[in-house]
């Protein structure tokens, strides 16, 4: 492939794990993508998909952990992502910030994730080539 053939993906995760299959595509999707040689600008997480970056969720050990599948991969292939910060409060996923701010007793939003709202999603959209969106269907 040449340069020009290569492209630069934002992925929009809005089904949650375990209730959906979006996570889990969207992790193949992500994997395949950058085995291909193309890049990710980051990974956007909306609605139910908040749901993933929650590190107080807990794989039975017989089912894949869709949590640390995301984390591990996010990290190693230094992808940002990010969870929508009001999607996530409505779905008590919560970085420390935000603890402080609610006076609530603890936090639980997983590394690599970060809490920012919608316009990081449009920075993302306006900068990159290809945006794909991964629901919960229904």
């Amino acid at each position: 492939m040449t340069a020009s053939q290569f492209v630069q993906f934002t992925l929009v995760v809005t089904g949650a794990p375990y209730t959906s299959q979006a996570p889990q595509t969207a992790l193949h999707f992500a994997r395949a993508a950058i085995a291909a040689g193309h890049t990710i600008d980051r990974v956007f997480l909306y609605g139910d998909g908040v749901q993933l970056a929650t590190n107080l969720a807990c794989a039975p050990s017989d089912e894949p952990n869709w949590h640390r599948s995301w984390s591990e991969f996010l990290s190693a292939a230094n992808i940002p992502a990010v969870a929508c910060i009001a999607s996530a409060l409505r779905r008590g996923v919560i970085n420390d910030e935000e603890r402080a701010r609610y006076e609530r007793d603890a936090n639980n939003l997983a590394s690599p994730f970060q809490l920012l709202g919608l316009g990081e999603w449009v920075e993302s959209v306006a900068s990159t080539s290809k945006v794909i969106y991964f629901h919960a269907g229904g």
